[in-house]
Formats: structure tokens, C-alpha cells, sequence
């Protein structure tokens, strides 16, 4: 099945570069040191009101200008736009349940504190199993073809910082353990998996994994560049920034997805015409609205499947998307928001590590940012 959408184009471009106080704040943003460069895309009712660029791909070692088809190191969206997608599909396919055990599906010996982890508990970070744990210092000694199955292991082998489904603990492990599930129930790399039923169908040419063994299909400088890092040696550019991801072979279910602006909206795109349209093109649309729910299933939870909703307080979306509203961020500098009840789709994307991850100050930039482009669209 091949699903063609019809490349992003802006309504009345010609106008809105005549007053843009978007544009005007991206380039402040890049004046600032908030960032070096950003792409950004904007959608209201299914039109494109805003695709701007601003600033530079790289700083170091030399200065290249930013551009529309840059392509960016996408970090944590990685989860809701790879491992949830593929989650989703066995999910629509009926080939597991979201509240299936973890040792029904793997059909492995799974520690006695680990075999009530569902689908469900990882998807919303539930699971217990902790935020982090720094498997490239554990792992990297091996061959890579047996990285993976070392680094579940060492899961399986950590302790639990809560019981299954009694805490909100944002992890990485667990959709390190989703790529798993992924893997064991179709015998495709996630990779390969994703790319079959959505990025392939969907004519994405410029949304893919770099494997570190193989080459990178793009020049260096199609890249935003990210950070310096210590451990490896010089300014991550086509490689992933994440270091479990990059000694996992280049991704994992956490991270290592790259992409342009305008692929991350076309998949956004397809999820919304599930949502709205009820299209059936690549899921049901019941599982795509059950996936877009809230789950609540701990104290203070705002994750729904895969995805994050607006917190009461201090959202990165700012004070305009509705409770109704999707979303997500990357440690690299790059985000999704969707509101689901005022039909808006904001694409963010910014290399704000580079050359540095100590430059945090994206982080009161967000939330100014999209209730600009929410005035701006009529959408506040």
C-alpha cells in the first residue's frame, strides 16, 4: 500500500511574509543563544499556516545556514513517531492486547517483579522500571550484533523504582523493552518494521534510522548538528546524540529516529486524518483515538499511549492547546503538539544541544512560542 500526501504548502505565503511576529520571534530566539536554528511547522484544520526556518544548522566546527530540508536528530520523539506507530499496528493487527503481559509476549524468563508490565504500563510510563540507566558503559564492550540483547537484560536485571502501575517515571528502558516486543512478535528489526507499514507508504524520503556500521545516506551537512560529546569525541552530526542508542547500533525504542520538519508533520498528518476523518488507511480509527486517551492510571499521570497531554501547569504547549491536546518533546530541542479539539498541529524542531546540552533555556521559549502561533492562527 503506498499512501501518497501532497507536499507541505502554506495558504497565502506571500502575505504573511509582510508580518509575521513568528518568524520574528524564531529569529530572536536564534539572537539569544536559545538555540541555534529552528524549523517550524504550523497547521490549522489541515492547512499549513506556517513553515519557517531560522538561524543555523551547525555553529562548530563551521557555520551552515538552516533550511527547511535540514534534517534533524528527532532524540525522543522517536517513541510516539517509530515505537508507539509500530506498538499500535500489533495493537490494530490483534496480535497483542495493551494489557497483555510482558512474559506472554516475549515468551522469556522475565523477573518475578517485571511479569505484570503490560503494553499499556510502558506506553504511559507506568512500569516502574527507571528513568535512565547508562547501558552504553555496559555494553559497548561487546560485538554489536549483541548489544541489544545484553542491554535487555540489563533491564531485566534492574531493580524497580516503583511497583508496576503505582508511579509516573518517564523511561527510556521501557520503550527499549517496546523495540523488544516490536522485534519478537513480527521477526523484523523495528526499523524495518516501521519503515514497511508507514514511512515507505507514506513517501517519506528523508525520515529513516542511521545505523552506525552502515553509512549515512545524506551528506553531513543536510544535518543540524548536535552536541560536543565528551565520550565520543567530537560534534555529533548524522550520528544519534543519544549514547545508549548509539552503542545499541544507532537507535533503539527510545531514540534515533532523524527526520525533516515537513516528514514529522506528514506523519502527524496521517494520524490526525485517523482521528478526524476516520480514515483506515494504516490503522482502525477506534485504536488510534484509544492510543489518543488519556490514561490516568496513576497519580497525576497526563500520558495517553505513546503520547503526552498538557500538564495543568506550565505546559511546554503554553496556555492555549485544550486538555484535548497530544504531544511531545526530545532532549535535542524538538517537539510535536496536536490539539485534538481546535485541530492545530505545531512541529518544532531546533538543534538547542548544539554544541552543548547545558543550554536548557528552550525550555521557558516553548510554551511563549506556541501561544504565538496560536494568537497568530486565531486558534488562542
Amino acid at each position: 500500500m503506498t499512501v501518497f500526501y501532497e507536499p507541505v504548502k502554506e495558504k497565502n505565503r506571500e502575505k504573511m511574509q509582510k508580518t509575521n511576529p513568528v518568524k520574528e520571534l524564531l529569529e530572536k530566539g536564534v539572537s539569544e543563544g536559545i538555540f541555534p536554528g529552528a524549523v517550524l511547522i504550523a497547521a490549522h484544520g489541515g492547512e499549513v499556516i506556517l513553515f519557517e526556518e531560522a538561524g543555523y544548522s551547525s555553529l562548530k566546527p563551521h557555520k551552515n545556514m538552516m533550511s527547511r530540508d535540514t534534517i534533524f536528530d528527532l532524540a525522543s520523539l522517536t517513541k510516539p513517531l517509530a515505537t508507539t506507530l509500530g506498538v499500535m499496528k500489533l495493537v490494530d493487527n490483534g496480535d497483542i492486547l495493551p494489557d497483555q503481559r510482558i512474559w506472554s509476549i516475549l515468551k522469556e524468563s522475565i523477573p518475578e517483579d517485571k511479569r505484570n508490565i503490560t503494553p499499556r504500563l510502558l506506553l504511559c510510563h507506568c512500569s516502574g522500571l527507571p528513568h535512565w540507566i547508562p547501558l552504553y558503559s555496559r555494553v559497548i564492550q561487546y560485538p554489536p550484533a549483541i548489544r541489544k540483547k545484553m542491554a535487555r537484560r540489563v533491564i531485566m536485571e534492574s531493580s524497580l523504582v516503583a511497583m508496576p502501575g503505582e508511579k509516573v517515571i518517564y523511561s527510556d528502558p521501557g520503550f527499549i523493552i517496546l523495540e523488544w516486543i516490536i522485534e519478537k512478535i513480527t521477526g523484523m528489526t523495528m526499523h524495518s518494521f516501521v519503515d514497511h507499514h508507514f514511512y515507505g507508504p507514506l513517501s517519506l524520503g528523508n525520515t529513516f534510522f542511521c545505523n552506525i556500521e552502515n553509512s549515512c545516506p545524506f551528506e553531513e551537512d543536510r544535518f543540524a548538528a548536535t552536541e560536543y560529546c565528551e565520550w565520543r569525541g567530537r560534534i555529533m552530526r548524522g550520528v544519534v546524540h543519544d549514547e545508549n542508542a548509539y552503542a545499541l547500533g544507532g537507535y533503539s525504542g527510545h531514540a534515533g529516529l532523524f527526520g525533516t520538519a515537513e516528514d514529522v508533520y506528514l506523519i502527524v498528518e496521517m494520524l490526525r486524518n485517523h482521528f478526524y476523518r476516520k480514515s483506515s488507511n494504516f490503522f482502525r480509527p477506534e485504536t488510534v483515538a484509544a492510543f489518543f486517551e488519556r490514561q490516568e492510571i496513576a497519580e497525576g499521570s497526563t500520558w495517553a499511549l505513546g503520547w503526552d497531554t498538557p500538564s495543568a501547569e506550565n505546559s511546554s504547549s503554553g496556555k492555549y492547546f485544550s486538555r484535548s491536546s497530544l504531544g511531545h518533546l526530545g532532549f535535542t530541542g524538538t517537539s510535536i503538539w496536536i490539539d485534538l479539539e481546535k485541530d492545530v498541529i505545531i512541529i518544532f524542531l531546533t538543534n538547542r544541544v548544539h554544541p552543548t546540552r547545558t543550554n536548557e533555556k528552550i525550555k521557558l521559549f516553548r510554551p511563549v512560542i506556541h501561544d504565538r502561533i496560536m494568537e497568530y492562527m486565531g486558534a488562542a
